[in-house]
């Protein structure tokens, strides 16, 4: 299936984009735009943002949609230097709002909850004035796991539930809809004491979803307490990788904030929207947080 016109990239300009990734290259650090082959790492890297990878590159799941590399038995030991590199790479951008995410993490008892608290605290000590945003995997429904990560107050805790209840099986083997969600839950049952200030999740579009599931899945979001859902159009990272059903036009992609209006959830939506389009402007504006000059796609 050849791609429509709307999904074309822009070279980006080539002297912002090397400094960037001189930068995360001099540190030894991963990105998920790297790792997962995102389509707005031209765009990003060239604005002088990125997000980060923790806990490694290589994941213990085996996703349909992902291009990140696997091993189910699991990778290194989480290197425990990896946070103060993390928090020097976004000093260095002059990033004013920090996205962190991880490959998962099956093989560790708290599946790198530490290890994302740590990361979190070493960019509040080095940068105070930033807020944080974490990309958190499901820890295998671990409450005490996702107690860590938030008691290091990170401002944003976000957790993609990626596609509807009927697709899990074949986009997420190893997850579960409803694990997901109850995680997004109990996230947003600690907003009242700051932590996080916001709760995000996100979706892709394309893999054979049908309006009222997305439709149904919104509601459920709006239920469980989200304040925003990101969504994007799926785009095949690598052979292997599942096959995209369907390229979805921009406006039915327009016609889902309303939508998410109505049900009492924000979205953000577009072709090339994922889980940190904006980061920096969608909190700023459901925060209340100054977004600086730098923000994060």
């Amino acid at each position: 299936m050849s791609k429509p016109s709307w999904l074309r990239v822009q070279v980006p300009a080539a002297a912002p984009f090397r400094a960037t990734a001189a930068v995360l290259d001099g540190l030894a650090l991963h990105t998920v735009c790297d790792a997962a082959r995102c389509p707005n790492r031209g765009e990003c890297f060239a604005a002088g943002t990125a997000t980060f990878l923790i806990l490694g590159d290589v994941c213990s799941r085996s996703c349909g949609f992902c291009a990140i590399a696997r091993a189910p038995g699991g990778a290194a030991a989480p290197d425990p230097d990896e946070p103060r590199r993390v928090a020097a790479a976004a000093g260095l951008l002059k990033l004013q709002h920090v996205v962190v995410t991880s490959v998962t993490r099956d093989d560790l008892p708290d599946g790198g909850a530490a290890h994302y608290a740590a990361t979190v605290t070493a960019i509040h000590e080095a940068l105070p004035q930033a807020s944080v945003e974490v990309l958190v995997p499901d820890f295998r429904g671990r409450p005490a796991a996702l107690a860590t990560v938030l008691a290091a107050r990170p401002q944003v805790l976000n957790h993609n539930l990626e596609t509807v209840p009927r697709l899990y099986a074949e986009v997420r083997p190893g997850a579960s809809y409803e694990r997901s969600l109850a995680l997004l839950r109990e996230a947003a049952r600690h907003k009242g004491a700051g932590a996080p200030a916001l709760v995000k999740t996100g979706l892709m579009l394309g893999l054979g979803e049908t309006a009222d599931e997305i439709a149904g899945v919104l509601a459920d979001c709006a239920a469980a307490g989200a304040d925003l859902v990101t969504i994007g159009q799926y785009l095949r990272p690598a052979a292997g990788c599942l096959e995209v059903v369907r390229y979805v036009p921009p406006d039915e992609f327009d016609a889902l904030v309303p939508l998410g209006e109505r049900l009492g959830v924000g979205v953000v939506a577009g072709p090339f929207v994922r889980s940190s389009y904006r980061a920096a402007a969608s909190f700023a504006a459901l925060a209340g947080a100054p977004t600086g000059d730098r923000e994060r796609r």
